[in-house]
């Protein structure tokens, strides 16, 4: 058995490595170009196509996307402009507005301080007229009671006059 197990081992030794050995060469390399002719076909008519086809869809989905945020861009610069637009119109509107009311208040205003006015002159027209009447009132109310005192001094002091030279020497005096 020792014998036995020496030569197998001889063999085993003598022979190497299979892949190495140039004996089998040529059919190592046909098995080899059959393989890589396999892997091709089955690359090139399944596993590439499907790639392809993975690639080219997500390239369709960036397409579409980037076309639909052109649009929604788009879009939105439209509506910036409008709102813009819109707001300048309601600014023009509204000074507008305020204008028209400034001019209505004005006018309001205006007929007020006439009647306001109106009312003044007519109060100080009255005012004037009550004020004379009291003078008017005061200076006969003076003529009445300087007659009368005239007339008790007189009589105190023991003379007696007439009420005709009383009165013309009160007017008299009154005139200046």
């Amino acid at each position: 058995m020792a014998d036995t197990a020496v030569e197998h081992g001889a063999e085993a030794g003598g022979a190497g490595m299979p892949q190495l050995d140039f004996s089998t060469f040529p059919n190592q390399i046909f098995w080899l170009l059959v393989t890589l002719v396999v892997v091709y076909f089955i690359l090139s008519r399944v596993a590439l196509p499907r790639i392809a086809s993975v690639l080219a869809e997500r390239q369709g989905t960036i397409t579409n996307d980037i076309a639909a945020a052109e649009e929604l861009k788009t879009r939105a610069q439209e509506a910036e402009a409008a709102y813009d637009k819109a707001l300048v119109d309601a600014r023009a509107e509204a000074a507008k507005i305020v204008a028209d009311a400034k001019a209505e208040i004005q006018a309001e205003l205006d007929v007020e301080m006439q009647k306001a006015d109106a009312e003044i002159a007519a109060q100080t027209a009255e005012s004037e007229k009550a004020i004379a009447e009291i003078q008017a009132g005061a200076a006969d109310a003076v003529k009445t009671v300087a007659k009368d005192t005239a007339k008790e001094i007189v009589a105190a002091l023991g003379g007696k006059a007439d009420a005709r030279s009383i009165t013309a020497a009160i007017n008299a005096r009154m005139k200046g």
